[in-house]
């Protein structure tokens, strides 16, 4: 083994030691034990207390026969046990898979199997999601229950206790592309796909992050986690962590909203990640104005744009604290800014930026890409595509996906958009949801944020199903606000002027309530499904 810059060769291969991620943790602890890192409920879990649970687990998973690359899957609500196992699992040097706690007893048996996964973790009440795992997956090895163990399985809390007076656990030695994180994709176009975080990357990502969305948090810092840390929520928790900053979680599994203001109010919470649904119903809920939210300095909201009618209200009720990013969980997040100087109330303001989801992160960098994999000029829509430290190092086990997402030198992110002469990206839709009426292309984002400014219609999703005549027409699914009414007829009226005629949906469904993913998103897949059932019914 000889040096070569900051390299170093082996057998051929350039390998770049860096710092293990789970020793942000460790780091946090020495400089900050008996500050607050999680609180859940009336349990407040300081520093040092987190890390030596996290160095116990840690421990015991070495004495399972855990080793460096292994992967450990987590079925979790948030709690501390699922924050634990990232940091244990990091300092081993293994691969974290958690899964969204919404997804099915098939579902979850289909990433056991698919990441291989070696030890399942499950919280309390998913013992059947456990045993799906184990019944797919002929890797898994141990099953750790949060709860009640089975037969055959190992307790959590008896193994932090059994393992406790170890003292610190030294993490594993890694280099730049070791992995440490299966991010499963949502599957709204397939099976799951698990893109693939490493030490290096993640190392990128917090950086940008507190540089980007967070500048200027410290240790006094507090950050509410109102979506599941299993994903984008977790990928926040760890940069607050690296500033030891406290993550705070409400009691409910699901969104309360006035537990979650009280908490800001409680705590002094100046951040929170959500996304642009759960914003929607934090801000349109009596309970915003009950509590002092003064605090607050970031709300970052990403997953998908905020519809503009949306904004302006959150923005009225919260005043300048929002902040957009643009990302998938292939980026890590990490695609474009929109800081909350640029989000403004009037359309008209000079620094004003609307419908853009902000300009590249730092270190980044967009290509709009025609499908021969040229660049498109500004203002001219194509495929939104980059490159830079935060995309991922691709997919686990899966050669094709990766041969169409990184085609031309550049990661394919499979959304339609197109940048401004100042390099400001507006995103027009998924590739996917684009849909060809008559000949002409239709874009489903134009005509939601036009029915969204109806005075009756509170949330709106438009999409394409099969037509005779027409190839593929619209239909908007419509859920109105609280004691309102409206009908097709009375939005199509609305719709004159603003978008052309041929794009008019041809039918309306109104809802009393929009579906969405465990992360809170509206998936157009199931509510086409469900419209295309109840036309066949």
């Amino acid at each position: 083994m000889i040096a070569a810059g900051i390299g170093l060769f082996w057998n051929g291969a350039m390998l770049k030691p860096v710092k293990n991620i789970g020793n942000f943790l460790t780091d946090v602890s020495l400089r900050f034990a008996d500050l607050p890192g999680l609180i859940h409920g009336d349990r407040i879990y300081r520093w040092g207390e987190l890390n030596a649970r996290v160095d116990a687990l840690a421990h015991a998973l070495r004495a399972l026969g855990v080793k460096k690359g292994d992967r450990i899957l987590i079925h979790s609500s948030n709690n501390v046990q699922l924050f634990e196992s990232c940091w244990a699992t990091f300092k081993l040097g293994a691969i974290w898979v958690p899964t969204n706690v919404r997804i099915t007893e098939s579902e979850v048996a289909y990433l056991a199997s698919a990441s291989k996964a070696s030890v399942v973790i499950y919280d309390d009440g998913y013992a059947g999601h456990a045993n799906s795992c184990c019944q797919a997956a002929d890797t898994v090895r141990h099953v750790i229950a949060i709860g009640e163990p089975q037969e055959h399985e190992h307790s959590y809390a008896a193994l932090l206790a059994q393992h406790i007076e170890k003292g610190c656990f030294e993490a594993v030695d890694v280099d730049y592309e070791d992995p440490l994180w299966f991010f499963f994709t949502s599957g709204t176009t397939g099976l799951p796909k698990a893109g693939v975080l490493s030490h290096g990357q993640m190392a990128f990502v917090i950086t940008n992050h507190l540089a980007d969305l967070l500048p200027g948090i410290d240790q006094h810092s507090r950050s509410l986690v109102v979506a599941p840390l299993s994903h984008g929520a977790g990928i926040h928790a760890i940069a607050n962590t690296a500033r030891g900053a406290a993550s705070v979680l409400p009691r409910s599994a699901r969104l309360d909203c006035v537990e979650a203001w009280q908490l800001v109010q409680q705590h002094g919470v100046d951040n929170m990640f959500t996304v642009p649904t759960i914003v929607k119903r934090l801000t349109e809920d009596p309970a915003v104005d009950q509590f002092d939210h003064s605090s607050l300095k970031y709300v970052i909201y990403a997953g998908a744009p905020m519809y503009r009618e949306d904004q302006k209200y959150a923005l009225r009720k919260l005043g300048k604290v929002l902040v957009q990013y643009y990302g998938l969980g292939e980026v890590t997040g990490n695609i474009t800014v929109l800081p909350p100087h640029m989000h403004q109330l009037d359309d008209g303001a000079e620094d004003a930026r609307i419908g853009t989801c902000g300009y590249a992160r730092t270190g980044m960098e967009i290509a709009i890409l025609d499908e021969d994999g040229g660049r498109c000029g500004a203002g001219i829509t194509g495929e939104i595509c980059v490159r830079g430290p935060a995309v991922c190092m691709g997919y686990d086990s899966n050669p094709e996906a990766n041969e169409k997402a990184f085609r031309y030198g550049w990661f394919h992110t499979g959304d339609l958009g197109h940048l401004d002469e100042q390099g400001f990206l507006y995103i027009t839709g998924r590739q996917s949801d684009m849909y060809i009426s008559g000949g002409s292309n239709v874009y489903p984002r134009e005509i939601e944020e036009a029915l969204l400014t109806h005075t009756a219609v509170s949330e709106v999703a438009v999409f394409g199903v099969p037509d005779e005549k027409w190839g593929e027409s619209g239909v908007a699914v419509v859920v109105c606000k609280n004691g309102s009414r409206t009908d097709a007829a009375a939005l199509n009226r609305h719709l004159n002027g603003k978008v052309a005629r041929y794009k008019y949906p041809a039918r309306y469904y109104f809802w009393d309530s929009m579906p969405k993913s465990g992360y809170g998103k509206i998936v157009k897949k199931d509510l086409r499904r469900m419209v295309q059932d109840d036309a066949t019914a």
